[in-house]
């Protein structure tokens, strides 16, 4: 398949009928702007109501141990508005140098209303980290007004579809000349250990999560949906879910030319395998919502390897996009049809004081 930068398209303006105020109340693109968030005075962790499922409500197996919240451990980044929603919140973007990787880029972020709401005020939020298809570099285009994933999925949050999720949007690769697989590649940028690595630590650093890897995710279309994919299933001590919309399922980057053995240990083809003969538990099971338009090839890949490796811990799903082409129009259709729910009835969402 080949691998295409995603189109621009999905017009989606959504009034939702209230307004924020994010600390530091900026409105304009280049000014600071900060996702502080004060305490409540309740303690949060005798006061809390575990909770799974989409739609935030109160609820879960009774008995169930509350999730650890991981409260913002600083280095505090320093954030711009990139654009504002029409609910008030924003998009902020920095740059984050990776203490692991040695690499430097870009980030953007988003949260939800709900994470400013004192109602979750001593609560974690669940990741989506989102990257793009094509190069990926220098920006990343789930940050469009056009698409609007994160309007989507702030209605999407209302409508009880998604987990309120913090979206996380790093570049996808060091530069614009080439694609690095979302990995380490011998003798290259430290790509896949600042995306797996690095990019978390700095959410963490930065706002209210959750310890255990039930928060944490990814998405991605095209060549990011690769990476998502093979993220997850390389790490899922770390990782428990992933939208992968009109991936590959093999490495193909030409800078692995001379390193076969470091290119098999990053094929998703691979790793599902190896991790499918493992016995599932609660600790290693990692969900797969796979993605795929109808008049875009690579269905039967899809589905020939969803017949060979859901086994053990790796558990899959398919959503078929009628009409769907290989861009961002169509897999937002199919995450509103079933995707979303799907990934969010797997993962953990905030818990409200009570």
């Amino acid at each position: 398949m080949n691998r295409r930068r995603l189109s621009r398209t999905l017009a989606a303006a959504l009034a939702l009928g209230t307004t924020l105020t994010l600390v530091a109340g900026c409105s304009e693109e280049g000014d600071p702007v900060s996702f502080d968030t004060p305490r409540s005075d309740k303690p949060a962790q005798r006061h809390a109501v575990q909770q799974h499922g989409p739609g935030h409500k109160p609820g879960g197996r009774p008995g169930a141990a509350v999730p650890e919240t991981v409260f913002p451990t600083g280095p505090k980044a320093s954030f711009t508005v990139q654009r504002s929603l029409d609910d008030g919140t924003k998009i902020g973007v920095t740059e984050l140098y990776g203490e692991k990787s040695g690499f430097s880029g870009r980030v953007w972020v988003w949260a939800p209303k709900q994470y400013f709401d004192p109602t979750y005020a001593d609560s974690g939020f669940p990741v989506l980290i989102a990257l793009p298809g094509g190069k990926g570099f220098p920006t990343n285009y789930w940050t469009g007004k056009g698409i609007d994933l994160q309007g989507n999925i702030s209605r999407w949050a209302d409508e009880g579809k998604s987990l309120p999720f913090i979206v996380v949007m790093p570049v996808l690769n060091p530069d614009a000349e080439f694609y690095y697989d979302g990995s380490d590649i011998p003798g290259r940028p430290r790509i896949g250990t600042w995306l797996t690595e690095d990019v978390p630590d700095f959410v963490r650093a930065n706002f209210r999560t959750f310890k255990s890897r039930d928060g944490w995710g990814f998405m991605g279309s095209s060549s990011g949906g690769f990476v998502g994919l093979k993220s997850v299933l390389q790490k899922p001590d770390k990782f428990k879910a992933v939208i992968a919309s009109g991936p590959d399922t093999v490495p193909d980057s030409p800078l692995w030319k001379g390193h076969e053995a470091e290119r098999q240990a990053n094929n998703p083809e691979r790793l599902a395998a190896a991790l499918g003969r493992q016995r599932a538990t609660p600790a290693n099971e990692i969900y797969v919502a796979f993605q795929i338009g109808t008049k875009e090839s690579g269905m039967a890949n899809l589905r020939a390897f969803m017949r060979k490796y859901t086994k053990g811990p790796v558990k899959t799903r398919l959503q078929v996009i009628q009409d769907g082409e290989h861009n961002a129009r169509s897999y937002m259709r199919g995450m509103d049809d079933g995707s979303i729910a799907w990934i969010s009835e797997q993962m953990q969402g905030p818990i409200p004081s009570v």
